[in-house]
Parts: structure tokens; sequence; C-alpha cells
């Protein structure tokens, strides 16, 4: 998945977010109404999280240096990590707690009450056109997969955030709608209160599939299986005979780190070992271009000890 596409996502997505949350929060102060307060704090949430990506995705950037020899990859994992953490406390507990609020002390909406209804569809257009965008940028790296795998799998953690808020937020406004729109037809505000609470636990869903996702990541995975095959069988070649062992482990979205131990002849002298090395590296790089950092081990395939046979019985 390429930075590029994350970054247009992510931009597309915080644009839209801004201008949501502006006309949310006039709905807000005109009307009184919970779910447009939730859904504006929600989208300033948003807002702030995109911004988060952005940074995290220029930290990452930086160049590798004494103390972090392995570069700064994974700190775009971290700025991840954190939006989730946003996600669950501005948004989703806020939202809870104003629905709270908002049951405990009911009241209809009495002034500009079609303004939040006009708020909300406008606010549907936005966000669908940001969902759009993120669906569209995503599409090239999901290929075959279905969306809950690519959104399980994806090693670079822009795009699949920015799905899984765009794809709650146009939830949470048809929520927001449904709520407003029974508390204009029946005068009862707990309607509204009741779109708000399943706003807060809907957002509050997203933030822990988020926050176990971005934890993995943080914890270090290894390749896809499509690139660990690719690169068992690109060792193999020209003074390699087989590999004993493969790891691997994203550095970054873009980096993979290759560490492997593989066969050579018994006979092989230092020269040849090394000239092995170099072709196997080329040819791991040409089959699998994040494969940036590659650590090869040579060794002898030794025969597997055969368990000795228990004594016969007497």
């Amino acid at each position: 998945m390429s930075a590029h596409g994350g970054t247009k996502a992510v931009v597309a997505a915080l644009l839209a977010n801004l201008g949501i949350a502006v006309t949310k929060f006039v709905a807000f102060f005109l009307t009184g109404a919970s779910s447009m307060l939730a859904e504006g704090v929600h989208s300033v949430a948003d807002s702030g999280n995109q911004a988060l990506l952005l940074l995290g995705g220029k930290k990452a950037r930086r160049a590798a240096d004494e103390e972090h020899p392995f570069g700064y990859g994974r700190e775009r994992y971290v700025y991840a990590f954190i939006v989730s953490i946003v996600l669950f406390t501005v948004g989703g507990l806020f939202a809870l707690y104003e629905a709270w609020h908002k049951w405990e002390d009911p009241h209809p909406i009495t002034e500009w009450k079609w303004v939040p209804i006009a708020v909300l569809l406008a606010a549907i257009v936005m966000e669908s056109t940001s969902f759009r965008t993120a669906v569209r940028e995503s599409n090239p790296a999901r290929g075959q997969q279905s969306w809950p795998s690519f959104i399980r799998t994806a090693k670079s953690p822009e795009l699949p955030v920015v799905l899984l808020e765009d794809f709650g937020a146009l939830v949470g406004l048809t929520l927001a709608l449904g709520g407003v729109g029974l508390t204009l037809v029946t005068g009862d505000g707990r309607w509204d209160a009741a779109g708000t609470a399943c706003i807060g636990v809907l957002l509050v869903l997203i933030a822990v599939v988020l926050a176990v996702e971005t934890k993995s990541l943080l914890l270090g995975e290894s390749a896809t299986r499509e690139n660990v095959d690719a690169i068992r069988t690109a060792l193999v070649g020209e003074g390699v005979a087989s590999v004993i062992h493969l790891k691997t482990l994203h550095l970054g979205p873009e980096e993979l780190l290759v560490a492997a131990k593989i066969e050579v002849t018994a006979t092989a002298d230092a020269a040849s070992i090394a000239r092995a090395i170099d072709a196997a590296e080329a040819r791991v790089r040409t089959a699998v271009p994040i494969a940036r950092v590659i650590y090869l081990e040579p060794d002898l395939r030794r025969a597997e000890p055969v368990a000795e046979a228990p004594p016969a019985r007497t």
C-alpha cells in the first residue's frame, strides 16, 4: 500500500470532518439536540485523529540514526494507536455521557426544528465523499480480500483507520438522524438521547477494533504469507540449496526485515558463499521490494536425529 494513497485519504477525511464539525456545532447551538453535540465532538475527534496520522507519517520518514538504526517507520503505528485512544475517550465516552445526561433531563427540540435534519443530510453527503475516497485508495492494496480481512491484515495503518472512522461516521449520522427525527415527530427528547447512546457504543466498538489491530502492528508483525512465500522462493538459487528457516518483521508499513539461515554446500569456499549471499539478496529485493534489511546466515543442513526405538517388552 502506498503512503501517497493513505495520505490522500487522510487529507480528504480531514477536510470533510472540519466542515462537518462546524455545521454540527451550529445546529447544536440553535436546537440544543444532544446527538448534534455528540456528533460535533465526534467530528472534532476525527479531525484530530487525521492530524495525528499525518504527523505520524511525517515523523516516520526520518532517516535512521545511531539510536534507532532501523529507522522510525513504526511511528505510524504509534500514532494510529493514539487515534484509537482518542476515538474511545473523546468520541465514545463523551457521547455516552451526553446520552445519560439527556436521558435524565429530556427536552424536545422547539426552535429551528429542521436545522439538524438539513445539517445531518449535508454531513452524510460530505462524509460519503470522504468514505468513497478511502475506498478508492484502498482497493489496489485490498485486491481480492474482503473488507474485514483487509482491515485485519493491512500493514499501513492510515487507510484502515480512515475507513473505519468514515464508516462509523456514516452510521453515526444515520443514528443521529433517526434520533432527531423521532424527537421532532414525538416531542420526546429521549429519542435524541437514545440516538446519542447508540453513537457512543458504535465509537467505542470501532476504537476497540483499531486498538487491537494497531497493538498487533506495534508488537511486530511478519510479512504477508504471499511475501514470505516469494522470499523463500527467491532465496533458493545459485549457491543456495534451500532455506533452513526464515523470519520476517515489518519495521514499518513499507520496510521489511528478513533474517534467514540458508543451506550451502559443504565444499563451498568463503568467496563463493559471499557471492551466493549477494545474489540471494538481490533476488529477494527484486521479488519483494519492501525487503530492505536482509541478514543471511550460511549453514549446512544436518540430518534430523533419529528417535531411539523404545525397549522391547519381555
